[in-house]
């Protein structure tokens, strides 16, 4: 099934990204992370195949040539991620949402749950903690249940996936990952990774 990439994005902004590291980060260490997460997540969503791919982005920043920006609205995350489906939706694509705190991710790993669209119309990928890092849609229209959903809950990929499954969607549970929240995270999530950007800035900040 052809398919488009949305990557959910804020602008790497000291102060208003990964405030959950500080401390022991400071915000402008925060910031530099965020964004090196983030340019390692475009690069690598540029290098699996897709027929459209979108930066569904919060505040300003320019992703590389080939992408198309789309700028979230609404209030609360479930909100956004609703809208942005709703937004970025495209007559004949199906649509994979990921976030910029899965640094480690890769084309392989994108193109196993773009390919779980074959048997299901959903594709949730977990994450360790509880949450979520992807979600592939037959049907945008189907993520209308994510302004729902309450978000950043140990319990919110199980919410999740009770919000599809309430419409009658077979849903199929994707690759489980670990993203970037706290600063436990970081070298763990850098060792997954390491010859990327966001394994250099954490090395660089003396916090792998």
């Amino acid at each position: 099934m052809n398919t488009q990439i949305v990557v959910v994005a804020k602008e790497p902004m000291p102060g208003s990204v990964k405030t959950r590291l500080c401390p022991p980060c400071t915000p402008e260490q925060a910031a530099l992370l965020a964004e090196a997460a983030l340019t390692d997540t475009l690069a690598v969503a540029g290098a699996t195949p897709a027929g459209r791919r979108v930066l569904l982005l919060h505040g300003d920043y320019r992703p590389p040539p080939g992408w198309d920006v789309v700028a979230q609205r609404g209030e609360g995350l479930g909100v956004r991620l609703a809208n942005g489906f709703a937004d970025t939706a495209a007559v004949g694509l199906a649509t994979l949402l990921i976030g910029m705190d899965t640094p480690q991710v890769t084309a392989d790993l994108l193109g196993e749950v773009a390919d779980g669209l074959s048997s299901a119309d959903a594709v949730l990928c977990a994450a360790e903690d509880g949450g979520w890092w992807a979600l592939a849609l037959r049907d945008a229209r189907a993520a209308v249940v994510l302004q729902w959903v309450p978000m950043s809950q140990p319990d919110t990929g199980k919410l999740t996936f009770e919000a599809l499954t309430s419409q009658g969607l077979r849903v199929h549970w994707g690759p489980v990952i670990r993203d970037v929240d706290t600063a436990d995270d970081l070298s763990k999530v850098a060792a997954l990774c390491p010859g990327g950007g966001f394994a250099a800035a954490v090395s660089a900040l003396g916090m792998g």
